[in-house]
């Protein structure tokens, strides 16, 4: 049994995986859950090299069923369920006159129904230990509907602009046992990169952000780990923004 035990969704790489070592080394053991298996596995080596457990359940995070299986199977071997991360996403570069049905409703359902579906799975387990606390990683462009250059269009914005909605709802329906906020980032520069970063990166950083750099992983998985483990924490239903002040993008 673990002293504490955190789920994080999309953990296999970028800021999942960043977040999934900051919640470590802040006493967790981890559960992750990811289509990429070996990116996942290796995420997972790095976190009991620390020093703490590592599960990996690979799952399509818009399965609703597969979440309930995931947060019973976690309370079952690790004791308890005390933080969750929901970061997997899906980016979705079409406007509304080129986007499908069955694309716009794919979006939504990673980027959003995903959040319902683990929120859904940890809440009674967390309302039984009478405590526990949530984070879901929405985006920029839920403020600002996607820039001109921004790599996903408005079914990605509408998606993380849900979240924002659905934090501050959960956060009045779930406290005062449960804790629930919501991380907004700019710019973040990962391993992999987009085609915005690529092209782009260094006259962003020169002349659209205050800090003139790009955000990393790392600078989104303090304030996770901040959320996750502060005492005392009289903060739920807040959306916390982590770009550097991103100004002209």
């Amino acid at each position: 049994m673990a002293d504490k035990v955190a789920i994080v969704t999309g953990g296999a790489r970028g800021i999942g995986r960043a977040c999934a070592h900051a919640l470590a080394k802040a006493g967790h053991a981890i559960a992750l859950v990811d289509l990429l298996v070996p990116e996942m596995e290796r995420t997972a080596g790095e976190i009991r090299a620390l020093g703490r457990e590592a599960l990996i359940f690979e799952a399509d995070v818009a399965q609703h069923a597969r979440a309930r299986d995931i947060a019973v199977e976690v309370k079952r071997r690790l004791g308890r369920i005390d933080f969750l991360l929901n970061d997997a996403g899906k980016a979705q570069p079409k406007g509304i006159l080129e986007i499908t049905e069955e694309e716009f409703d794919r979006t939504i359902a990673v980027n959003l129904k995903s959040c319902f579906n683990y929120i859904r799975a940890v809440a009674p387990i967390m309302l039984e230990q009478g405590a526990g606390r949530i984070a879901s990683i929405s985006s920029l462009n839920a403020y600002s509907g996607g820039v001109t250059a921004a790599v996903s269009k408005f079914a990605y914005a509408s998606a993380k602009a849900g979240i924002l909605g659905m934090t501050r709802a959960l956060a009045k329906e779930l406290g005062p046992t449960i804790l629930i906020n919501a991380v907004v980032p700019g710019v973040i520069e990962t391993e992999l990169g987009n085609p915005l970063t690529k092209s782009r990166g260094a006259e962003i950083a020169r002349t659209g952000i205050a800090l003139r750099r790009m955000g990393k992983p790392d600078d989104v998985a303090q304030l996770v780990a901040f959320l996750a483990i502060s005492e005392p924490c009289f903060i739920t239903g807040q959306d916390f923004v982590v770009d550097g002040f991103q100004y002209n993008v």
